[in-house]
């Protein structure tokens, strides 16, 4: 078997008389190791139904098998033989036991398990941390790093490279710099090749070149891993020429580059929106054979052309990969949405599930985008979607979550997106937004402000987008006042400045009730670009309020904004007929015909069970 030779220890092992737990036990792992997972649980059925009773080592084994495999029935019962034997308490076999619930993502009984061992040894406390780390709950794994301290416990480099890339994951700088004190103090940064990788990967991701760059210069030049770690962080943050100069330095020490180093040009290549680059990189992969058989390249292409704009070249990859994958599908599906082909997103769903590519939260979130802003949006087909996501799992997602609550308020179905939010167990400040943003788009303002002082209460920080999404509901609700309140606390006490889009809520909001001087006095305050639609919704307010005044200046500056905008002549022309200057309301009329401006013709549809 060490030699190499399974198919000799095969016939040797049935040309057997007589088979004990031992050479058993060689024959299950002997199947997996040569790649037959399946062959290796049926070796064991075998075992059983011959009498054979397994030792801990038959029990570790194949619940490995189980585990990695994706076999979790299996593992099911062998749990169940193990307890039949009485040896649950076995160091080992609830190690293999904790590790298997981890997978299957049930978290509780594979804590149970642990904590009811009478003896933790060091490999326990690692197939804990990596369930953490594998579930990105970084603030557990160093409440267990304590705990393993308490229990006279060493971490080793293994032990460390779980709790800096559970870091990474979670983002938290303060925790991994801690974590870089204590691999340090240890000596593990320079003899451990794997923790001196894992901090390179932590600074990359929390965008800290320097300090990314202080942690690679310990690693010997041979290790490709950190040289791609050092591409990617350069590449993600905008250096291009740091990145470029990494890739030539990693050819100069005779490394040939993995496809994970294409992978941060590619994404510079699509925030960029740098067409050159990203296609020097595909030909690069295309060259160097990465392009066939890595879908992570595969969907970084399509991604980069759609963030592009090209559309054509990310759906002409994705009909050209030689297997369609979940994540080519998603990268697509995001694509597309990008560049508006609502329907497309729709159409590729049904694809994913006729052709059982499957789908993860990712897909759903997207179809809900799209079927939320799709002429045909309907609560049926979000509640299709939310059946979907019952049945998945990805119900308490919350980016599927936040997409249902959006989907749902914008069919007119608010009941639903709060039933939505309420079955959240633990709602982050996107979900809050999202909440707040359904309910102002019905017209539900007083619920806004509750739920605002509920996130407020909840410790939890509103960015820029809650702040105009809770603006939006004073506006359609008439809480000037509150809206005033509002505006006023971002800066003072949140620290963020408002920007237009806040100054324009504001401005609708005073210009609804007739209060235009002040809504006039925001606008000379209103910073940046693009104020023709604010003067143009005040110009709408001075109508209704027959303001003339305030409604002859922003009729002047509204067409000086726009000289070639059909829409704001014709509302200036407006304005003066309904203050009864005629004369005023057919010179702007007669300039608008004279340069050939014509305002195109709308028109609109009404949905009634399907029919049109």
């Amino acid at each position: 078997m060490k030699s190499g030779s399974f198919d000799s220890a095969l016939k040797l092992f049935c040309e057997m008389p007589k088979r004990d737990v031992v050479t058993w036990n060689i024959m299950i792992l002997g199947h997996y190791r040569n790649g037959l997972p399946r062959k290796s649980l049926y070796s064991y059925s075998q075992m059983v139904s011959e009498g054979i009773v397994e030792n801990s080592s038959t029990f570790s084994s194949v619940l490995s098998v189980c585990c990695n495999a994706g076999q979790y029935r299996e593992g099911l019962v062998v749990h169940c033989r193990v307890i039949v034997l009485g040896l649950s308490m076995n160091v080992y076999i609830s190690s293999a036991l904790a590790d298997l619930y981890m997978k299957m993502g049930v978290f509780d009984i594979a804590l149970r398990l642990f904590n009811n061992l009478p003896e933790r040894n060091l490999a326990t406390w690692n197939v804990v941390l990596r369930g953490f780390c594998d579930m990105g709950r970084s603030r557990e794994m160093l409440r267990f790093l304590r705990n393993m301290a308490l229990e006279g416990v060493e971490p080793n480099g293994l032990s460390f490279c779980y709790l800096i890339r559970s870091c990474s994951y979670e983002r938290c700088f303060d925790e991994g710099m801690q974590l870089h004190c204590c691999v340090t103090k240890k000596g593990l940064v320079e003899s451990n090749l794997f923790v001196a990788n894992a901090l390179v990967d932590f600074y990359s991701a929390c965008g800290s070149v320097v300090d990314a760059w202080k942690s690679f210069k310990v690693i010997p030049p041979e290790d490709v891993i950190s040289w791609n770690s050092m591409i990617s962080v350069s590449a993600s943050n905008g250096f291009l020429i740091d990145a470029l100069e990494f890739f030539g330095r990693m050819h100069f020490w005779g490394k040939k580059p993995s496809a994970c180093s294409f992978l941060g040009f590619l994404k510079l290549a699509g925030a960029s929106k740098n067409m050159i680059l990203g296609k020097q990189n595909h030909c690069c992969v295309l060259k160097l054979g990465f392009y066939i058989d890595d879908v992570l390249v595969q969907s970084a292409l399509i991604d980069m052309y759609g963030k592009c704009g090209d559309i054509e070249s990310s759906v002409d990859i994705f009909e050209n990969v030689p297997k369609r994958t979940l994540e080519c599908c998603n990268s697509l599906m995001t694509s597309l949405l990008r560049c508006g082909l609502i329907d497309d997103v729709i159409e590729l769903f049904g694809l994913m599930i006729d052709e059982q590519i499957g789908y993860d939260e990712v897909s759903l979130s997207s179809t809900l985008k799209a079927l939320s802003v799709s002429a045909s949006a309907s609560s049926t087909g979000c509640v299709l979607l939310h059946c979907h996501a019952i049945k998945s799992g990805f119900e308490s997602d919350n980016a599927v979550s936040c997409s249902l609550i959006d989907g749902y308020s914008r069919c007119g179905d608010v009941r639903f997106s709060r039933q939505v939010f309420n079955q959240l167990s633990l709602p982050n400040a996107i979900c809050f937004t999202s909440i707040i943003s359904a309910l102002a788009r019905n017209g539900l303002g007083m619920e806004c402000l509750v739920l605002f002082h509920v996130m407020i209460q909840n410790g939890l920080k509103p960015d820029e987008i809650t702040f105009l999404c809770i603006l939006m509901g004073c506006n359609h609700s008439g809480l000037v006042e509150e809206g005033k309140s509002l505006f006023y606390s971002m800066k003072t006490v949140y620290g963020i400045h408002p920007d237009r889009r806040h100054y324009s809520c504001m401005i609708d909001l005073l210009g609804r009730i007739g209060l235009l001087d002040e809504a006039e006095q925001f606008l000379k305050e209103a910073p940046g670009e693009g104020k023709s639609a604010i003067w143009s919704s005040m110009l709408r307010s001075c109508r209704i309020h027959q303001n003339e005044c305030v409604g002859k200046r922003a009729a002047a500056t509204l067409v000086d904004l726009e000289p070639e905008d059909p829409a704001a002549w014709l509302q200036a022309s407006s304005f003066y007929s309904g203050i009864g200057d005629f004369e005023t309301a057919t010179r702007f009329r007669e300039v608008a015909v004279a340069r050939k401006i014509r305002r195109d013709i709308g028109h609109s549809l009404i949905d009634v069970h399907g029919h049109r």
